[in-house]
């Protein structure tokens, strides 16, 4: 098994616990390792390493677990890093929500003029990060979960020498959409996804052996009119069926912009809106699950649940303890893996990961329907990284522009300089020039 120095970076959060309980739930192939947990509210902080303590000791692990606010000093000598992180914290993705709404854009907090401003803060951060890393830990592999993941991926593997897989589970939950819409059995089904982090489509689809599409044409005939089913999932199947490929979730924003803005418009709060209101209800049950001797998390009562990131440490047993596994990962496209983009774009694949790293399977092109949209994303997570990293306000509008859900370019001047003032406090000065 391997013996490893973790440092979880963020792991202050409200999915800290969470996460911690899923690293737990495999920690017989850590035994040996040390965790450290870092953040900068050492009261948060102090709550999730007690609760994880608990749950080591409950299951006699052998893994050491602290806490820091100090990250230099939690990086030194770290042989893996996992960061998931969000600076300004849920105050600031409601900004990122609500900003744009009223421009008529929808602000989307990872994938449209949100997400945007979330990569500005949160790359940042990796800025200093990774000369932690270069001063204390150069060997370390990064592990990321921080939003927008492959806009920070893009980042670091451009202007940086530092390893990092980037990782987030939408190619292995998004052809469920599709088929609990059309009422197939999910467990039959081999779907492959491709394509930018949050922007993929299947190149491949079958159902126990045999095509699916013909299997989703029936059931949208028969279900398109059916009243038990949500907006959401008739317009994901209708989505599937027109294109002759299956969709991430996220393609709903640009393909029923419209009806999604009125909706969005119309909403008394959006989202980051209610899990601030949710935040409460959930540190509270941290508190009382510290006071057990045996903490157990109520999945209802934890935010995200009680399996957190369970794909980057899947990928982190993977490769720590050589035992090859078949995940999907976010990096560069190296090798033209996936037809269709440039060598240095990050892109989202199915790769095989052992003791050698993370390496992609032979990937399809995707189909030409779907394929210009997504190159599209992908020229816009470049500028969003090059602004980010090293750019300009000049950059930044430039980069705005180019996002399918900015309309004209005034727009993204108008949006850029009301979202930049918004978030000062977090974005360096040459990004409000």
């Amino acid at each position: 098994m391997a013996a490893i120095k973790l440092v979880y970076i963020g792991g202050g959060s409200s999915r800290g616990a969470g996460t911690m309980a899923s690293i737990l739930s495999h920690g017989k192939e850590f035994d040996g390792s040390e965790i450290v947990i870092q953040d900068v509210n050492p009261d948060r902080l102090h709550a999730v390493e007690t609760i994880a303590r608990k749950i080591a000791r409950a299951q006699g692990l052998d893994i050491t677990i602290t806490s820091t606010t100090d990250r230099r000093a939690a990086l030194t000598d770290a042989d893996a890093v996992l960061a998931s992180f969000r600076p300004g914290d849920f105050a600031a993705r409601a900004l990122d929500e609500r900003i744009p709404l009223k421009h008529g854009v929808i602000g989307q907090e990872t994938q449209g003029p949100g997400g945007f401003f979330m990569s500005l803060r949160s790359i940042h951060i990796y800025e200093d990060i990774i000369r932690d890393l270069d001063a204390v830990a150069p060997n370390a592999v990064i592990f990321n979960y921080t939003n927008p993941v492959n806009i920070v991926s893009q980042a670091v593997t451009r202007f940086t020498d530092r390893t990092i897989w980037s990782m987030c589970e939408g190619p292995i939950v998004f052809p469920k959409t599709v088929l609990t819409a059309a009422g197939l059995d999910p467990e039959k089904a081999d779907v492959v996804m491709a394509g930018v982090n949050h922007n993929c489509w299947s190149y491949e689809h079958t159902y126990e052996g045999q095509d699916l599409m013909p299997l989703l044409d029936d059931a949208w005939e028969a279900r398109k009119d059916d009243p038990s089913l949500s907006v959401h999932a008739k317009r994901m199947l209708r989505l599937a069926t027109t294109m002759r490929s299956v969709p991430s979730d996220y393609f709903q924003y640009y393909y029923f912009r419209e009806e999604v803005l009125r909706e969005l418009q119309g909403a008394r709060t959006t989202r980051a809106e209610d899990l601030l209101a949710a935040l409460p209800g959930y540190w509270q049950h941290y508190e009382e699950q510290m006071r057990v001797d045996v903490p157990e998390l109520d999945p209802a009562r934890s935010r995200g649940g009680i399996h957190e990131l369970e794909l980057a440490i899947d990928v982190m047993s993977a490769y720590y303890n050589d035992k090859s596994a078949r995940l999907p990962v976010n990096l560069p496209n190296v090798g033209g893996a996936l037809p269709g983009f440039d060598e240095d774009v990050v892109v989202e694949m199915w790769c095989t990961v052992d003791g050698r790293g993370v390496r992609p399977l032979p990937q399809k092109p995707l189909p030409h329907a779907v394929r210009g949209l997504v190159q599209q994303l992908a020229e816009f997570q470049y500028l969003a990284a090059e602004a980010a990293w090293k750019g300009t306000r000049a950059d930044g509008i430039r980069a705005l522009a180019a996002n399918p859900m900015v309309p004209t370019l005034a727009v993204a001047e108008e949006l850029y300089d009301e979202m930049a003032y918004a978030h000062r406090a977090y974005l360096p000065e040459r990004l409000l020039k």
